[in-house]
């Protein structure tokens, strides 16, 4: 934790396009992102527009564009819509699929060090995630989840560029506080075997 500072922030979240987005230093890529999640947001929270109606209409309407488009361009000897061949390739396919098996064994890893190796620090770990997901989701819709996160993202890693020198200071305080109470934590549990095993002897 004392190595605060030597990754920028910028570089910390990929150094592409995202971070530049991220961070503001894409202005107008920001002002987009934000105003299209907050029209979303209206459009299908506050204004009860249902989703599925929206995306069904909205492509009823290119398809039929495109169509007459297409028919008239024939007829009138002008160019055809400009639709590029969308193609997906291999390697896209081959890097998304790395990525999802990097994600399923974690989770099977997981699973298994609950239910075969019986590690109780796991099971305190995902039971308390899980449950507090089930607890801040149970106060908003999921397509509010998802716009407080897309104003989080856009929020908070320009804040903590901004101020990263003050929040490291109070981070490193925060992380020793974390290990205490993780070393005390460890103690507890490792008490919890040994006296299970006194039991059964």
């Amino acid at each position: 934790m004392g190595d605060f500072g030597r990754t920028s922030v910028h570089n910390a979240l990929g150094a592409g396009a995202v971070a530049d987005i991220l961070l503001w230093k894409n202005v107008y890529g920001g002002v987009v992102v934000l105003i299209v999640s907050t029209v979303f947001w209206f459009l299908f929270e506050r204004g009860g527009y249902n989703i599925v109606a929206f995306v069904a209409n909205n492509l009823l309407l290119l398809v039929v564009i495109l169509f007459f488009w297409a028919k008239s361009a024939t007829l009138l000897n002008r160019p055809l819509p400009p639709i590029p061949e969308l193609d997906i390739s291999e390697e896209s396919v081959l890097i998304a699929a790395d990525e999802m098996q990097v994600w399923i064994n974690h989770a099977f890893s997981v699973a298994h060090d609950i239910a075969v190796s019986g590690n109780l620090k796991t099971l305190i770990a995902v039971v308390s995630s899980l449950w507090l997901i089930s607890y801040v989701g149970s106060f908003f819709n999921f397509l509010t989840l998802v716009y407080i996160g897309i104003l989080l993202s856009l929020s908070i890693p320009f804040l903590y560029d901004k101020f990263q020198a003050q929040v490291d200071s109070k981070l490193v305080i925060v992380h020793k506080i974390t290990n205490f109470i993780s070393r005390k934590a460890n103690v507890i549990l490792q008490m919890i075997p040994s006296t299970h095993k006194q039991k059964t002897q």
